[in-house]
């Protein structure tokens, strides 16, 4: 059995522990995410395919990150807000995390090597990273920041995946 994400445990934005376990048994997109990005406007499209594929067993998990020239200076409670006003997102917003350099977040180290997931390494380029995993919590694949949330080429993924219950 491959190693699965299911084995962290993560804050949400108001410092509350939310163990990943509680999403077994659902596809997972895991982004990170940033309030001054060009590439911003992605969380509309995020909300949309969250819309779309939720009821059948998708999860979106964002992570805000500060990592790429300072765009997400927020913090807690603006995040969400910011979120929620500006793109009405009700996916799932975690804590502000570290996802490369030597203070990586483990659920970033996780998803970013392959010494740590088996199946591939890829770090985060810049904001909205997409990493795509099974309803066992294991890595399946990745999507470049510019990938935009409702490709052909990531829905299809997502589509077989929930088919493959």
């Amino acid at each position: 059995m491959k190693p699965s994400i299911h084995q962290f445990t993560v804050n949400d934005l108001y410092g509350d522990p939310i163990p990943l376990k509680n999403f077994e048994g659902k596809v997972l997109l895991i982004v990170n995410t940033a309030s001054e990005c060009g590439l911003t406007p992605q969380l509309e499209k995020l909300e949309q395919l969250y819309k779309r594929y939720q009821p059948e067993g998708l999860e979106i998990l964002g992570f805000p990150s500060n990592d790429f020239n300072d765009q997400e200076p927020l913090e807690g409670k603006e995040i969400a807000n910011f979120c929620q006003k500006n793109f009405g997102v009700t996916f799932t917003i975690l804590e502000k995390v570290v996802v490369k350099g030597d203070d990586t977040h483990e659920v970033y180290q996780f998803l970013s090597e392959k010494g740590e997931n088996e199946v591939l390494s890829s770090k985060p380029k810049w904001n909205f990273h997409k990493y795509l995993l099974n309803q066992k919590g294991e890595m399946v694949d990745y999507f470049w920041p510019t990938t935009s949330p409702v490709a052909g080429r990531l829905t299809k993924k997502i589509e077989k995946l929930l088919a493959s219950e």
